[in-house]
C-alpha cells in the first residue's frame, strides 16, 4: 500500500479510535453542535496496518485521543505494535487501569523531545476526583512515563482548577491551563481568527485548508473537527490503498459552523502561539 506522507505544512495529527466517553461532562467541545456518534470499533490489527503507512517527523507524533481512546478494547495492542519510528501522544482522562498499562507498556513508546508531556491527562472536576486522579499521574510518572495534566478554565471551574494546579505543582506534576471553547451563560468563550465562524448565525460557502490530519474512528479522514463531530462528508479513508493527504484549499459550505477547536488561536505544537489549525478564505453566502 502507499505511505501516506505528512505535508510540511501540518501541525498536528490525530486519530479518534472512540468518540465513546466515560464521562458526558456538560462542555464538552465534542457536543458544541450536534455531536453525532456511533461505537463503532477498527479492530487493533487494522489499526496497526493502516498507521504504519503514515510517514511523519520526530516532532509530530500521532496523537490518540477521543472521546476516551483507552475504550478501545486494542489499545495496548495498537500502542505496542504500530511501529516505533512513529511517535504517539496519547489524550486521555486516565481512567484505565495504570497498574496494567505500567506492566505492559514500556515508557520509551511515549516518550520523545518535546515542550509537553506524551501522555496530556484532561482533568475535570465535574466528573472527575482530584485525589485519584494525582494518584493515578503520580504512578505513571514515578514509573518513567511522560505525563501531565490539562484543566479546561471554565468560568465554572476556574478556581478549582488552579487550586488543583497549586496542588498538583507541589507534587512535582505538571499541571497546565487551557482556555475554554463554547457557549456558558448566553455567551461564546474562546479567541477565534475568524469573526462568526462558530456563531452558528449564518452559514456560508468558503475555501478552507487545514493543517492537521484527522482521522476518525472508522479510519475516515475529515478536512477539520467539525466535519468529524458533525458527520460531514469526509474526504478520504486511511483504508484506502491510493490515499494521499494534499495541502490544498478545499471547497466548504459551513462557514459559520466552524468548531472552536478548528478556529481558535492557540499555540503550534513548539508552544509558539498564534497558530490556527485553518486558513479560511473567500468566505461568501
Amino acid at each position: 500500500m502507499k505511505d501516506i506522507v505528512i505535508p510540511k505544512t501540518y501541525n498536528y495529527v490525530a486519530l479518534f479510535l472512540a468518540l465513546d466517553c466515560n464521562y458526558r461532562c456538560s462542555y464538552c467541545i465534542n457536543y458544541f453542535e450536534n455531536g453525532r456518534f456511533n461505537g463503532e470499533f477498527i479492530s487493533g490489527e487494522g489499526w496497526v496496518g493502516a498507521l504504519n503507512r503514515i510517514v511523519s517527523r520526530d516532532d509530530l507524533p500521532i496523537t490518540l485521543q477521543g472521546g476516551e481512546p483507552s475504550l478501545h478494547k486494542d489499545f495496548i495492542y495498537i500502542l505496542n505494535n504500530t511501529k516505533p519510528e512513529l511517535k504517539i501522544d496519547i489524550l486521555t482522562n486516565i481512567q484505565f487501569d495504570v497498574d496494567e498499562f505500567i506492566k505492559l507498556v514500556k515508557p520509551e513508546r511515549l516518550r520523545r523531545k518535546s515542550p509537553y508531556a506524551s501522555i496530556r491527562v484532561s482533568y475535570h472536576p465535574e466528573v472527575m476526583r482530584l485525589d485519584e486522579t494525582l494518584l493515578k499521574v503520580m504512578k505513571m510518572q514515578d514509573a518513567g512515563f511522560s505525563i501531565g495534566i490539562w484543566g479546561v478554565m471554565h468560568p465554572l471551574y476556574k478556581d478549582i482548577i488552579l487550586e488543583a494546579q497549586d496542588r498538583a505543582g507541589k507534587m512535582g506534576i505538571d499541571f497546565r491551563t487551557k482556555e475554554f471553547l463554547g457557549d456558558y451563560d448566553n455567551s461564546l468563550y474562546g479567541a477565534y481568527k475568524y469573526e462568526g465562524a462558530c456563531n452558528r448565525g449564518f452559514r456560508k460557502k468558503c475555501l478552507c485548508k487545514t493543517t492537521e490530519l484527522i482521522i476518525g474512528p472508522t479510519g475516515l479522514v475529515y478536512r477539520c473537527h467539525g466535519d468529524l463531530y458533525e458527520g460531514r462528508k469526509p474526504v478520504g479513508s486511511i483504508f484506502d490503498t491510493e490515499f494521499e493527504l494534499e495541502d490544498v484549499f478545499r471547497p466548504c459550505d459551513w462557514f459559520g459552523h466552524c468548531n472552536p477547536c478548528d478556529i481558535k488561536v492557540k499555540t503550534n505544537r513548539f508552544q509558539q502561539f498564534g497558530h490556527t489549525s485553518v486558513e479560511v478564505k473567500d468566505a461568501q453566502n
